[in-house]
C-alpha cells in the first residue's frame, strides 16, 4: 500500500507530466502561427494564411486546457505541500505573480489575434501574435525561475526555522535560472518544431492532394525545430556543469556514477542502490572525468559521498537521463543532416526536403521525441532532488500535508487529467484535423509558391487580396 507522501507525489509527478506538454505547445505555437501570418503579409499566398488560422486555432485549445491544468498544479501546491508554501511563498512569489501577468497577458492578446482579423490593420494583428509568443515565453521562463530555486535556494537567510531577510530579486535570479530557462525554452521550441513537422511530413508521405499546404507548415515547422534541436546539446552540458557544482549527487545520479573517483560515462544499465553496482552497463573509462574537468583521472563524487538517506532512486534518475540524452541526440543528428541536405540543395544537388521520402519517414519517427525527452528531463530534475524539495533546506517528507485519505485525491486527479486527454483530443480533431482544407490553384499543383529555405521554391509575385 502507497504511503500518502507517495501518493502525493505521484499526483504531483501526473499533474506536471500532464501540465509540461501544454506549457511547451503554448511556447512554441504561437511561434509557427506568426511565422505563418508574417510570410502571408510578405507574399499574399492563401495556403499561409489558412496555415495561420488553423494553427491559431489549435493554440487556442491547447491554451485553455493548460490553463485549467496549470489553476489544478497552484492548487495542488497549496493542499499537498502547505510547509513547503509556508516557507517558500514569501521567497517565490514574485516569479509566480510575473508568470500570472504573462498569462494573462497572453490570454488577451491571443483573443485579439483570434477574433480580430478583419477588425484591425494587418501589421496590429501580426503586433498581437508577437505579443502572445513573447508572453508565452515569459511565462514559462518564470515558472522555471521558480523551479530552479528549488534546486538552487537564494535570496533569503532561514533563522530558527523561520525565513526572514527576504530578497525576491536573489531569489527569482538564482544560480540554476540562467541555464534552467535556456534549456527549457529551447526544448520548447525543438520539441514543438518536430511534433507538428511530423505531423504534416506523414501528410506528405502518405501523399496527400494538398502538398502546398503541408510543405509549407514543414518548412516552417523546421525552421523552428532545427536550429533549436541543434543547440540543445550545448545547452545540456551548461546544465549539466551547472548541475555537477550545486548538486553532484543529481549528476552522479544522473550519469550513473556510483563510487568517488574518477568518473567513466555509462552507457545504460541498471544501478543496484545496495550493492552501488551496475547490472548491463557499457563504460567509457575517464569520458566523464574528462567532459566536467578536461582531465579523465579528475576525481568526481560519487553517490555513495552522501548517507543512503540523502540519495535519490538511482534507477528513475538514470534511465531518464538517458532517454532524455538518447531522444535529444537523435534530433540533433537528424537536423544536422537537415541542415546539410539543404546546404547541398543550395547547390544544386539532390532533391528539396518535402521530396525526399527517407526524410520524411525519420522527420515522422522523430515527432514524438521532444515531448518525451522533456518528460523525462523533468523526471530528471524533480526526481534527483530528492529526498529534498527545496536543496538541502526542506526535506519532501516534511513538507507534505498530514491531512490522510490522498489515494481519494489522486484518483480523482487522475480522472480528471483522462477526461481532460480526451476532450482536447477530440477538439483538436473536429476543429482542425476533420475539417478539410480549402482548395486553391495552389493545391491542385501542388507547387510551394514562396520563398522556401527547404524546398528550394523560388518567389513568386505577390497576389492582391482579390486574387486570393
Amino acid at each position: 500500500m502507497m504511503s500518502d507522501l507517495m501518493f502525493a507525489r505521484s499526483q504531483m509527478a501526473m499533474s506536471l507530466a500532464f501540465h509540461i506538454v501544454f506549457a511547451v505547445v503554448g511556447i512554441g505555437m504561437p511561434a509557427l502561427m506568426v511565422i505563418a501570418e508574417w510570410r502571408w503579409l510578405r507574399t499574399r499566398d492563401p495556403v499561409l494564411l489558412e496555415l495561420a488560422k488553423r494553427w491559431a486555432k489549435g493554440t487556442a485549445i491547447l491554451f485553455a486546457v493548460g490553463a485549467v491544468s496549470g489553476t489544478v498544479l497552484s492548487f495542488e501546491l497549496g493542499l499537498l505541500w502547505p510547509t513547503f508554501m509556508e516557507h517558500a511563498g514569501a521567497v517565490i512569489g514574485m516569479p509566480f505573480s510575473l508568470e500570472g501577468f504573462a498569462f494573462f497577458t497572453e490570454a488577451i492578446f491571443l483573443g485579439i489575434y483570434l477574433y480580430a482579423w478583419k477588425r484591425i490593420p494587418p501589421r496590429a494583428h501580426l503586433a498581437a501574435g508577437v505579443v502572445v509568443a513573447v508572453s508565452g515565453a515569459l511565462s514559462g521562463a518564470f515558472v522555471v525561475c521558480a523551479n530552479a530555486w528549488m534546486n538552487a535556494p537564494a535570496g533569503f537567510d532561514m533563522v530558527d526555522g523561520v525565513v526572514t531577510n527576504v530578497d525576491p530579486l536573489a531569489a527569482m535570479f538564482n544560480r540554476a535560472a540562467p541555464a534552467q530557462i535556456v534549456h527549457m525554452t529551447l526544448a520548447a521550441f525543438a520539441a514543438t518544431g518536430f511534433a507538428v513537422a511530423g505531423i504534416h511530413a506523414l501528410a506528405l508521405w502518405r501523399g496527400t492532394p494538398h502538398r502546398a499546404f503541408h510543405r509549407a507548415a514543414l518548412q516552417i515547422a523546421l525552421t523552428i525545430g532545427l536550429p533549436t534541436a541543434l543547440l540543445q546539446p550545448l545547452s545540456g552540458d551548461w546544465s549539466a556543469r551547472d548541475v555537477a557544482a550545486r548538486q553532484p549527487v543529481k549528476l552522479a545520479a544522473m550519469e550513473g556514477h556510483l563510487k568517488t573517483g574518477p568518473a567513466a560515462f555509462v552507457i545504460g544499465g541498471w544501478p543496484n542502490e545496495a550493492t552501488l553496482e551496475h547490472r548491463g552497463a557499457v563504460e567509457i573509462p575517464g569520458a566523464l572525468s574528462f567532459l566536467l574537468h578536461g582531465d579523465p583521472t579528475a576525481v568526481v563524487p560519487g553517490v555513495d559521498s552522501v548517507p543512503p538517506e540523502d540519495r535519490p532512486p538511482l534507477g528513475i534518475v538514470h534511465v531518464a537521463f538517458q532517454i532524455m540524452v538518447a531522444c535529444g541526440s537523435m534530433m540533433a543528428a537528424l537536423s544536422l543532416f537537415g541542415v546539410w541536405r539543404w546546404w547541398q540543395r543550395r547547390r544544386g544537388r539532390g532533391v528539396a526536403l518535402p521530396d525526399d521520402r527517407r526524410f520524411l519517414l525519420a522527420i515522422i519517427g522523430a515527432a514524438p521525441m521532444g515531448f518525451i525527452a522533456l518528460e523525462a528531463g523533468w523526471t530528471v530534475t524533480e526526481v534527483g532532488r530528492q529526498p529534498w524539495i527545496v536543496q538541502d533546506i526542506l526535506r519532501t517528507a516534511d513538507a507534505v500535508t498530514p491531512v490522510p485519505g490522498l489515494g481519494v485525491t489522486f484518483a480523482l486527479f487522475t480522472a480528471l487529467y483522462i477526461g481532460l486527454a480526451i476532450a482536447v483530443v477530440f477538439l483538436l480533431w473536429r476543429q482542425i484535423l476533420k475539417t478539410g482544407i480549402t482548395p486553391t490553384p495552389i493545391d491542385r499543383t501542388g507547387e510551394l509558391p514562396i520563398p522556401s529555405m527547404l524546398s528550394g521554391a523560388s518567389a513568386v509575385p505577390h497576389r492582391s487580396d482579390a486574387q486570393t
